[in-house]
């Protein structure tokens, strides 16, 4: 537990409010402008979600619980005031296909699967550290793995849910039988959730990497400088 009136804590806890304030500003930076896609010739691939991952990885899972609610919070108001074919799924104020009026079950496929983004990185990261001990190139094999994780449990949890709770809805905007909603589910896990998953994966072990190591010298300065004023 950190030791409000020891300066090193009082720097660690200015460093990660920092820190999520960056990942937050970040997150509607690339919610609300086209720099949160990239494109991968066959699709767009979104990589609005990485900032949650990584600032789950290095804040902890409460800290990206927290920014993955952000992430959610700025899904709902893209999709609100910019709505698509599919923002009845993330928005509880569009019109669901065939009714006048919004489901609130599109709060729980807009806020659950973002907020558990910012809780799985972090334990797939820990547990492969844990399996790779001591081993520094290692490292990136964990964080990308974590990357891939939370690409995954996003992709994998708002594409089952739609099914599960907008089924009908989803084959009318596609114009196909409800039968035939679930391949294509599949397809888009496929067709777009793995190269996100990749894509995040690749983020998440650069620049993860790179920032837990400006953390920890900073965390040793912050040591040295403790130990100087004793």
């Amino acid at each position: 537990m950190n030791d409000p009136g020891n300066p090193g804590a009082r720097t660690e806890k200015l460093r990660n409010f920092a820190l999520t304030s960056l990942f937050a500003a970040i997150i509607f930076l690339m919610t609300f402008t086209p720099i949160g896609f990239i494109n991968l010739v066959v699709i767009k691939a979104t990589i609005v979600h990485i900032p949650v991952i990584i600032g789950s990885v290095l804040l902890g899972p409460k800290i990206g619980a927290l920014l993955g609610a952000m992430f959610g919070a700025a899904s709902l108001i893209n999709n609100t005031i910019a709505p698509s074919l599919l923002s009845f799924v993330f928005s509880p104020l569009i019109p669901v296909p065939g009714t006048e009026r919004g489901s609130f079950w599109a709060i729980l496929i807009c806020f659950g699967p973002r907020i558990l983004v910012g809780v799985v990185p972090y334990y797939v990261d820990r547990f492969m550290c844990w399996v790779g001990r001591s081993d520094k190139k290692w490292r990136f094999v964990s964080l990308f793995t974590a990357g891939v994780a939370g690409g995954m449990t996003n992709t994998l949890l708002v594409m089952n849910l739609i099914y599960v709770l907008f089924q009908d809805a989803y084959a009318a905007t596609r114009n196909v039988a409800p039968g035939a909603v679930y391949p294509m589910i599949l397809s888009v896990i496929v067709l777009h959730g793995i190269p996100e998953a990749v894509v995040a994966g690749v983020f998440t072990s650069g620049v993860g990497k790179a920032m837990f190591a400006y953390l920890d010298r900073g965390k040793a300065k912050n040591n040295e400088g403790g130990t100087n004023q004793k």
